[in-house]
């Protein structure tokens, strides 16, 4: 394992980290990066190179658990919350609601429901035929479309002002809206945050759910398929799967405190304008 594969590792764990919450989809940076530039696997070969993808988004996945500690230990009943913890905490952080309506893990489930089951059902189909550059430009720009189109006509009136606030048929309907992000470059946040902004949410409120779903529905895919390629996890690839495994835990950590203090202040409009600009640039130099 020569520096120079040790730094593609930690170029490709930055680019998981910093994108796999932000709505401009993580799958499709990886793709464009990855297919353009780096080329960075080829020497692990096929297999051994889709668990590294595995392994550093289960960093991802770690930096959300780290964020949003307080509010698992709240959904799975671990313990009872102090009085600290029950009290608002600044934007940005973790926080629960001190008491009557709060987020329920019946909910989150609730909303795991239907992509789960559609990405379950079209597994095969996808892998094999949607991740390709041409793909994702199509998903971030038609993604881009969707979250312009959620600023604009989100209604002036929010129902849920806090992710404690967010009803079932929220839950489900954000679930459904989901459903798109299977497609490479549409981005699981981008279409999650937009439909729970169109449907009455704040913009935070809508972030803080699609982090807390993100989880249970990106570990359980991520563990099934580490337990399929377990063989893979060679010596010679080991050095290579901690550093993009830590560099995407330090970088996802840092970008998820910085977009939940943003959100609602910026909203989705800078996204969609880099998405589209992104998708203008490589198709110009890739096509």
């Amino acid at each position: 394992m020569d520096l120079l594969n040790l730094i593609k590792a930690l170029i490709l764990g930055i680019v998981e980290g910093l994108t796999e919450f932000a709505p401009v989809s993580s799958t499709g940076h990886m793709i464009i990066v990855d297919d353009m530039w780096l080329k960075s696997m080829d020497f692990l070969g096929k297999y051994t190179a889709n668990t590294f993808k595995i392994v550093i988004q289960l960093g991802s996945i770690l930096a959300v658990v780290v964020v949003f500690r307080n509010r698992f230990i709240d959904l799975l009943g671990l313990k009872r919350l102090s009085r600290k913890e029950r009290t608002p905490v600044p934007e940005g952080e973790d926080a629960v609601a001190p008491s009557g309506s709060r987020l329920k893990l019946a909910q989150v489930l609730v909303g795991l429901i239907p992509a789960g089951v559609l990405g379950f059902i079209f597994d095969d189909y996808i892998d094999e035929h949607l991740f390709s550059t041409r793909t994702v430009l199509i998903g971030l720009v038609l993604g881009a479309i969707l979250m312009i189109l959620a600023d604009r006509f989100a209604p002036k009136k929010t129902t849920a002002e806090t992710v404690d606030q967010i009803t079932y048929r929220q839950a489900l309907s954000v679930g459904l809206v989901q459903c798109l992000s299977l497609w490479p470059g549409f981005s699981r946040s981008g279409s999650t945050i937009s439909g729970g902004v169109l449907l009455g949410m704040s913009h935070r409120a809508a972030a803080d759910f699609t982090f807390i779903m993100a989880v249970p529905i990106m570990a359980g895919a991520s563990l099934i398929s580490l337990l399929k390629n377990w063989q893979y996890f060679t010596l010679d690839a080991l050095p290579f799967f901690i550093v993009g495994f830590l560099s995407a835990f330090v970088f996802a950590l840092l970008s998820i405190r910085f977009f939940l203090k943003l959100i609602n202040r910026i909203k989705l409009m800078p996204f969609a304008i880099y998405r589209i600009l992104l998708a203008a640039v490589v198709y110009l130099v890739w096509f």
